[in-house]
């Protein structure tokens, strides 16, 4: 019988470093290892030399240095990957659709691509319009050139159909662990205890309704804390206004990479805030029902759909300022968020199901 290959293309490489295709990346290689597949991942380093092999829980890893750094350093990263998956045999998974302008090479060697198409990013506020341009050509790329794509999302599902037909788009959300349990130590070097904070993780930029946020916590007393996660820099306009809007009771502990602190973060919080305004099923929110929060999240079809009996919703500051104080004197009312949100998580975003329906969908094509 003749081994299944796929190479996955998109991240910055396995282990995750970097973020939700990173982690799915993570999750999906090695899962399809133990079934038979050779699977190689590329991986992005940082620096001058030749490209190199090496393996990670019995998957390949192309490592190619890219020296030039950003977005910029992405494209070339991208670019010199596409150019050597060219040349082998096997499916292709592409995660995102970034540079999905240089997949029309698959096309022209007839190799078979599956494309994942993320979120709808030209619609980010945070992009100029040269960027934004660039990210909506190759969306429309991404729908023509890719063989079969994958919606994370029934609302990133509706905008593809748009492009191309519904039959071409398979539905495949992220997916994350159930936790059961973290070390409270984990968080007191935070000077924090479990069930007296609320939690916010999220990139620092206007479309997240971070500033909304911390003003509608920031209006009066709250007897608790909000915990903001992230980079916040002086000389950054947007981060600089949300710190100046902020009361004695936010708290900014900057940046935490460590996997086990941010679940145990996530695990003893009071409740957990997510503003986001775009985007498909967001990691964070899946990550957040995984360890049973009950959610305050901004009320657009994306967080509804995720985060469904688990959340209360938000439209602008006031409403959620009042959201707010509703969650911390609502403990009968919590609870019955919490449970909601682990009833979700296990219905439609365990690994064991997210995994399972991408093998089901890649045997296809293999």
């Amino acid at each position: 019988m003749t081994t299944r290959q796929i190479r996955i293309l998109g991240t910055r490489g396995v282990p995750a470093a970097h973020g939700g295709f990173e982690t799915f990346a993570e999750h999906l290689a090695p899962y399809l290892v133990e079934r038979g597949w050779q699977v190689t991942v590329y991986c992005q380093e940082d620096g001058i030399g030749p490209v190199f092999e090496d393996a990670w829980r019995g998957v390949r890893r192309i490592r190619m240095p890219v020296a030039t750094g950003g977005a910029a350093g992405t494209i070339v990263f991208d670019w010199k990957s596409t150019l050597h998956a060219m040349g082998e045999k096997g499916l292709i998974l592409t995660l995102g659709y970034n540079t999905a302008v240089f997949c029309v090479l698959y096309r022209l060697r007839g190799l078979k691509n599956i494309i994942n198409m993320d979120g709808v990013e030209w619609r980010r506020q945070k992009w100029g319009m040269l960027a934004k341009s660039w990210f909506w050509m190759n969306d429309w790329a991404g729908c023509w050139l890719g063989n079969r794509l994958v919606a994370d999302h029934p609302e990133i599902k509706r905008h593809l159909t748009t492009r191309v037909a519904a039959e071409k788009i398979t539905m495949i959300p992220y997916g994350s662990d159930r936790v059961g349990e973290a070390d409270a130590a984990l968080i007191e070097p935070y000077g924090l205890t479990s069930g007296g904070y609320a939690i916010l993780i999220a990139r620092a930029e206007p479309e997240n309704s971070i500033l909304e946020v911390v003003r509608a916590w920031s209006r009066e007393a709250r007897s608790c804390k909000l915990v903001v996660l992230g980079k916040y820099e002086e000389h950054h306009a947007y981060q600089r206004a949300v710190k100046e809007a902020a009361s004695e009771e936010v708290v900014f502990p900057g940046a935490i990479y460590d996997k086990a602190v941010v679940q145990a973060l996530r695990f003893h919080a009071l409740f957990y805030v997510h503003g986001h305004q775009v985007g498909g099923t967001n990691p964070s929110l899946v990550e957040s029902l995984g360890v049973g929060n009950a959610v305050l999240a901004h009320d657009n079809p994306y967080n509804r759909w995720v985060a469904g009996d688990g959340g209360v919703y938000f439209h602008d500051e006031h409403e959620c300022a009042e959201r707010i104080k509703w969650l911390l004197v609502g403990g009968a009312e919590r609870e019955a968020l919490r449970s909601a949100s682990r009833a979700r998580h296990s219905a439609q975003f365990t690994w064991e199901k997210i995994l399972a329906d991408y093998e089901k969908l890649l045997r296809v094509w293999a």
